[in-house]
């Protein structure tokens, strides 16, 4: 594992060799984003999901989980009982088990697999952490958001040999988009290789 932190000028190519990519960062930092340029910039097929805010009158009140593949749920919400809850959110495990796990299996080798996040909600579900290790697994990149703190399942991802774990923030969050673009694109063309 290798945590090149938040200075973009130490994120040299040759660094960057693993196949899989997992930012972390404080929240609101821009994990999200940074992963929404990407994706808009590689141009190849991507699976997986993304996690946006479901925001009422200016307020935060949930999470949604949208798929590349078009299917999206609410995951967590201030209106939901659930047993599983982080903060005021209960979370819904049925979406994550029918949204998230379904659309980590990437279709053929030239797909690049996001998932945006692993963090507490989604790591209830333990068909979810199956997925992610197979998802890390696979022949196919991974470029994932992951939550700075965590159980040991979390620490056992970041520690893995085959990831880069990559630090963000507000002010170095445009500067990383070149680099980690490149190291996902070399990825794609390596897997195809061997």
């Amino acid at each position: 594992m290798q945590d090149w932190g938040p200075l973009p000028r130490r994120l040299g190519a040759k660094q960057m060799k693993a196949r899989n990519i997992l930012i972390t960062g404080p929240p609101g930092c821009g994990k999200t984003t940074l992963v929404e340029r990407l994706v808009a910039k590689i141009k190849v097929m991507v699976v997986g999901f993304i996690t946006r805010e479901i925001r009422e009158r200016g307020n935060r009140v949930g999470f949604s989980i949208d798929g590349f593949d078009g299917r999206s749920a609410v995951l967590a919400h201030i209106d939901i009982e659930s047993p599983f809850r982080v903060g005021k959110y209960g979370v819904r495990i049925e979406t994550i088990d029918e949204i998230a796990v379904p659309s980590l299996e990437p279709t053929s080798t030239d797909a690049l697999i996001v998932i945006d996040e692993i963090g507490k909600m989604e790591c209830f579900s333990m068909a979810f952490r199956n997925a992610v290790v197979e998802a890390l697994n696979a022949p196919n990149p991974v470029l994932a958001t992951i939550a700075m703190k965590g159980d040991s399942f979390i620490g056992s991802l970041k520690a893995r040999k085959d990831v880069s774990l990559i630090t963000v923030n507000q002010s170095n969050r445009d500067a990383l988009i070149s680099s980690i673009l490149a190291s996902v694109r070399e990825s794609l063309v390596r897997g195809n290789i061997e």
